[in-house]
């Protein structure tokens, strides 16, 4: 059997993995590999829609800084394609009273990291958004630089670039084989036996799969989740420029766009639906998650609601403490792997770019010591389990 041989591959062609095949073909050109188990645009996994959320409001100083350089490198990205990927319609985060979520959390990091933001009570949100409906105990911090990121148009313009600076592309081709072999990683994908000095491992859900070929697997739980898109009958006021993305920081969370991509607006609950794996979960409704999502429309956002336009599914991939894995593993250096926690799509460049550094010059100079894959609670036989984020 003919084995073809190139610098780096990268499995899986979603968010992270297109981001870092665009970054690897501006440094290396033909010599890098994309392999995706599925079609392209497939939507099976986590990052096929319209909308992500984008926000520089996070609980941790460490993501802050992450956000804040995410910026930067979305605008590389838009610079090189000659297309807007990101749309800032500023972001509103809500807490009502005893939040699950302490909003110092979040006030203080950005404190931490110079970002300006501003706390409103509920009559000022209600004010400059009628659409919300708050209680008096509810408060709010806006943060202008919020928005959208777009995976559809993102990972199409990633992968396009990629072509450009001569990367090769291959979709069906699910790996059935993978292992070190001298100073190598060789593996077979698509009935087709390749080579590479570096294996870049961007499969979300699907990772365990490709770790256990290289004796690794991580407690990751898989959920399957769901957005609902509305067809409301006050459509002009849940456009861009008249509402912003939001989210309810309490258990459960739930969040939310104005139109975009759809001809309305759009919401969902956070880690709202149940465990699955990549090979049991469905594409059917969750009746039960759905009723959760409306109920809180009804009392908090009711003019959101209208006719279902529909719901779609997608994938999380949920290590315990929800933080990314990101890095070089250990005893396998020439193997990298990102995984997204559920919540990674507004990093995706600056994840694509880590990933291109670690597999070219073995280092990032970006601080991805918080996601090292042999973090303690990462080791752990049970841990306890914690998705905030």
């Amino acid at each position: 059997m003919t084995t073809s041989h190139f610098d780096v591959i990268v499995l899986g062609l979603g968010g992270l993995g297109s981001a870092a095949l665009y970054r690897l073909a501006r440094r290396i050109g033909d010599q890098c590999l994309g392999l995706e188990q599925f079609d392209l645009d497939h939507a099976r996994g986590s990052s096929q829609d319209h909308s992500r959320i984008i926000r520089l409001s996070y609980h941790t100083p460490d993501y802050v800084e992450l956000a804040k350089q995410a910026y930067t490198t979305w605008a590389e990205v838009e610079a090189d394609a000659g297309e807007q990927l990101v749309f800032k319609t500023g972001g509103l985060d809500l807490w009502p009273a005893d939040p699950a979520y302490p909003m110092s959390d979040y006030t203080s990091s950005m404190d931490a990291c110079g970002v300006a933001y501003e706390r409103l009570p509920a009559a000022e949100v209600m004010y400059r958004w009628p659409q919300f409906c708050l209680p008096d105990d509810v408060t709010g911090i806006y943060q202008a630089e919020g928005g959208i990121a777009t995976p559809n148009l993102s990972n199409a313009a990633h992968r396009r670039l990629a072509r450009a600076y001569g990367a090769v592309i291959r979709d069906n081709a699910p790996v059935s084989a993978a292992r070190p072999v001298g100073d190598e990683i060789e593996l077979v994908a698509g009935d087709v036996t390749y080579r590479c000095r570096h294996l870049v491992v961007a499969a979300g859900a699907w990772s365990n799969h490709i770790l256990a070929h290289f004796g690794r697997r991580l407690h990751l739980t898989i959920t399957q989740e769901q957005v609902t898109y509305y067809r409301t009958s006050h459509a002009a006021d849940f456009m861009p420029d008249r509402f912003p993305v939001w989210i309810w920081m309490d258990e459960p969370s739930f969040y939310g766009f104005p139109s975009f991509g759809e001809p309305g607006p759009k919401m969902a609950q956070d880690v709202g639906g149940r465990r699955v794996t990549p090979d049991t979960r469905t594409f059917e409704t969750d009746v039960a998650t759905l009723a959760r999502t409306e109920a809180f429309l009804a009392k908090y956002i009711p003019t959101m609601l209208g006719e279902r336009l529909y719901t779609k599914t997608c994938l999380y991939d949920l290590p315990p403490d929800r933080n990314f894995v990101l890095g070089s593993l250990p005893q396998q250096p020439n193997v990298s792997l990102a995984i997204g926690a559920g919540h990674s799509y507004k990093f995706a460049a600056l994840i694509g770019k880590i990933l291109s550094e670690l597999a070219l010059d073995g280092r990032t100079d970006y601080d991805i010591a918080p996601f090292h894959i042999d973090r303690p609670i990462l080791l752990e036989e049970n841990p306890a389990l914690n998705f905030m984020c």
